[in-house]
């Protein structure tokens, strides 16, 4: 959590529009709500009611992302989503279901593209309750989001031959080298590491580094080091409290922010946020809709619930989501569990406790 004069810095800088929304603020923000799929409407209710709970000064704003399917047969999302997400700057959002076919598209994907959300943070710390084979887990992941392999440029050059092309900008690259840093100086981290593969592709990843060597000079205080993909895979797994903050292009990042979630217990405890121009930023569960057990009361809310806390900080209502936050992690130590974590607790039951624990610390 940012706190003090770091937290003022960050608002500053990275999200301008909320510096108004302090700890002890009363005033309501709008957030955008995209429940999403499966068990999306569920866990979606969880952190309203968890959020109810607490008092955070927040006023809930559902659309629905449902695809549009266009004349053409492509499919796109309503305008209504880009509409209040324009408004609101900050967005809290569930899973969403990747539809498969001719003209589908990826509304993950589409959503960072449309509001540019350039840096996908995703903060991976070992919880109290949750037994890995690792202990004290804590470092960030920040992943580029708009570029790299996921640029969408792919062609048939002749039949059975397909290329993908891999675009790397400076601009892209110094954009989420800076947030990297900065993160890493508000949190009051140590370290960013860049993660890149310069010595097979030299121009590509070899562009992306020197972008962050430059801006590492900017940030003397912040020890900066690089290390190749394929290490970066093998150190994390063998001992992963050698790394504080990784920061790499989108492909490697879609890999090892899903590798460090496993260090700490899977997706369905992992927070992450995504972060565009002007402070506006959509937070979500990067957990699957889990079509299987949806309406079943069995859905584990945590990942979204901590998103929504990483949201508060970066509104500045961190005291608000701080609170939520060691709720949730006591009521894990206490054994307090859904299904999935080895409990029998239903997510209506895991919420009511939450709620209650974080009226126990009241008193």
């Amino acid at each position: 959590m940012l706190s003090g004069v770091r937290n003022i810095r960050y608002l500053k800088k990275f999200c301008p529009q909320t510096q108004q929304f302090r700890d002890n603020s009363t005033q309501k923000q709008k957030v955008t709500l995209i429940e999403g799929d499966g068990i999306g409407p569920e866990i979606s209710l969880a952190v309203q009611r968890i959020f109810e709970g607490a008092g955070v000064p927040i006023e809930w704003e559902p659309v629905d992302v449902k695809p549009i399917v266009l004349s053409s047969g492509k499919t796109t999302i309503p305008d209504k989503v880009i509409t209040s997400l324009q408004a609101n700057r900050i967005g809290l959002k569930g899973p969403l279901e990747t539809q498969i076919g001719k003209g589908k598209i990826s509304l993950n994907l589409t959503l960072r593209k449309v509001f540019n959300l350039y840096a996908n943070v995703r903060p991976c710390r070992s919880i109290p309750g949750i037994i890995t084979k690792y202990k004290d887990v804590n470092l960030v992941t920040i992943r580029e989001n708009t570029e790299g392999e996921y640029s969408g440029i792919e062609h048939q050059i002749v039949d059975g031959v397909v290329q993908s092309i891999k675009l790397i900008t400076r601009e892209a690259s110094l954009r989420v080298a800076e947030y990297a840093f900065n993160y890493a100086t508000m949190e009051g981290r140590k370290s960013v590491c860049a993660v890149h593969k310069s010595n097979i592709m030299r121009a590509s990843d070899g562009l992306f580094l020197k972008c962050c060597d430059a801006v590492a000079e900017k940030y003397p205080d912040i020890s900066y080091n690089k290390t190749l993909i394929d290490t970066c895979c093998l150190n994390l797994v063998n001992d992963p409290s050698q790394y504080d903050v990784l920061v790499m292009p989108n492909l490697y990042g879609d890999i090892l922010s899903d590798l460090c979630a496993g260090l700490i217990g899977g997706l369905g405890v992992t927070p992450s946020g995504n972060m565009g121009k002007d402070g506006l930023a959509l937070f979500e569960a990067v957990h699957g809709t889990a079509p299987d057990i949806a309406g079943q009361d069995k859905a584990n809310p945590i990942a979204l619930i901590l998103s929504a806390c990483m949201m508060t900080t970066h509104m500045g209502l961190g005291m608000y989501g701080k609170q939520i936050e060691n709720a949730v992690y006591k009521c894990l130590a206490e054994g307090a569990k859904t299904g999935d974590l080895g409990g029998k607790m239903k997510c209506s039951e895991f919420t009511d406790a939450i709620i209650e624990m974080i009226h126990e610390d009241k008193r």
